[in-house]
């Protein structure tokens, strides 16, 4: 699948907070799409800062984009299913644009491992990280 194909296919899924919040492919990095979105009132906490759910939310969707991406054409009709995760808020996101792109540590059979990060300068230095676990299950 071409990268622009992905960046469609990716856009096709999202959900519809995604694109009231604003979300959008801001490009491809490895294979992987990177989620990003402006500051704004649709993601604004206190005075200057982003939300943390805005932030848990953009992230989210990087780790579900990741997992679709990486379960790939094959797979596009499996369902996936958050049971578990892990949020970690290291500094406060500032009124800037803000990055997320996740990473499928583990899949198997039934179980897939995804770690998101979010950042806005530098993705060297995160604001915030998610590890979240899915269960994979078969379409009714």
């Amino acid at each position: 699948m071409s990268e622009k194909d992905t960046i469609a296919t990716v856009l096709g899924f999202m959900p519809p907070f995604a694109t009231t919040m604003g979300m959008t492919v801001d490009q491809m990095h490895a294979g992987l799409p990177v989620i990003a979105y402006d500051y704004g009132p649709s993601v604004m906490g206190r005075p200057g800062f982003l939300h943390g759910g805005a932030l848990s939310g953009l992230m989210e969707v990087a780790a579900i984009a990741a997992l679709r991406v990486t379960l790939g054409k094959d797979e596009s009709d499996l369902k996936i299913k958050p049971v578990n995760i892990t949020i970690n808020f290291m500094r406060g996101g500032r009124e800037l644009r803000t990055y997320a792109v996740g990473e499928v540590t583990r899949i198997g059979r039934r179980v897939a491992n995804v770690e998101a990060k979010a950042w806005q300068d530098d993705p060297a230095k995160p604001i915030a990280t998610v590890f979240m676990n899915f269960l994979l299950s078969a379409p009714r």
